[in-house]
């Protein structure tokens, strides 16, 4: 059976044509003239016409739907809660603003009490500056701050992970033991008093890491001018980290477990204690944060 389509009334054709005169218009019509408005028809409100009626409608089905919802301020929540459990995450690039909020999340989490807290560094590079007042803060916290690496850590960054009192690593973690690329313009004076900064600071950075590496200051030097990478294996052989951040054992579950660590955190990968799982702690047992 063959279906012819209708000329008139049909669907694709609401109004037939309307005829044009023939040949060309005359010289007093500078356009063709415009076919009036029909005027709106009585009767309910309905949906407006498609504009071009020869468009099929879209399928519902296959009209495009979004996956992730991102609801306003997500980040911050985020952070919050982590807060809540004395952790703080830094990522990306250290410079002076991001230090200071840095700085400013410890300082809370210290007036707070006492209780351990983790910084989580991930993916992390760092400005001289920056670090150097980072790890300031790092020397005056009163509770024990347990650096956990994670990504690639180079240049100064290294600085701030040397200053926490517990270093773990996840087992994609790199770390790239490198000097910080600096430059700086202005009188010969002002040149001269600049490059004296930045080699005072570098000593407290490379003193820093020979400290807690328990390598001489010229050989941590040595090996920064020559970018050496590290993998956790040989960050561990070289005294960067005290080890690999493993899963902690929980009551009931099967699963490996390292030892304890030095400070008696009780935790398979250096965290806070069972006492210390809520903000504060509960080392008294009296249900009651510290």
């Amino acid at each position: 059976m063959m279906i012819t389509p209708r000329t008139q009334g049909s669907p694709l054709w609401p109004f037939p044509p309307e005829p044009t005169p023939p040949g060309p218009w005359p010289p007093f019509y500078p356009e063709p003239p415009l076919r009036p408005e029909r005027p709106a028809r009585p009767g309910p409100a309905g949906p407006e016409p498609d504009p071009q009626p020869g468009r099929p409608a879209q399928n519902p089905a296959m009209a495009p739907s979004r996956i992730w919802f991102d609801p306003r301020g997500w980040p911050e929540q985020l952070y919050e809660r982590l807060l809540d459990r004395r952790i703080v995450m830094v990522h990306g690039h250290l410079d002076g603003d991001a230090a200071t909020r840095l700085a400013a999340q410890l300082l809370t989490l210290d007036a707070e009490g006492t209780a351990p807290i983790r910084l989580e560094m991930q993916n992390l590079s760092a400005e001289l500056p920056a670090a150097l007042s980072v790890m300031g803060i790092l020397d005056v916290a009163r509770g024990p701050v347990t650096g956990y690496a994670g990504g690639r850590i180079e240049g100064p960054a290294l600085g701030i992970l040397a200053a926490c009192r517990h270093r773990r690593a996840y087992p994609n973690a790199l770390f790239v033991l490198s000097e910080p690329r600096v430059s700086f313009d202005g009188t010969v004076t002002a040149l001269a008093s600049r490059e004296e900064q930045e080699r005072v600071m570098l000593g407290d950075l490379f003193g820093r890491i020979a400290g807690v590496t328990g390598h001489d200051v010229d050989q941590v030097r040595a090996d920064a001018r020559r970018d050496t990478l590290l993998g956790v294996a040989e960050a561990i052989t070289y005294g960067l980290v005290e080890s690999q951040a493993t899963p902690r054992s929980l009551p009931g579950l099967s699963g490996p477990a390292g030892p304890a660590r030095e400070g008696g955190d009780g935790g398979g990968d250096g965290g806070p204690g069972p006492g210390d799982e809520q903000p504060g702690g509960d080392r008294d047992g009296n249900g009651e944060h510290d």
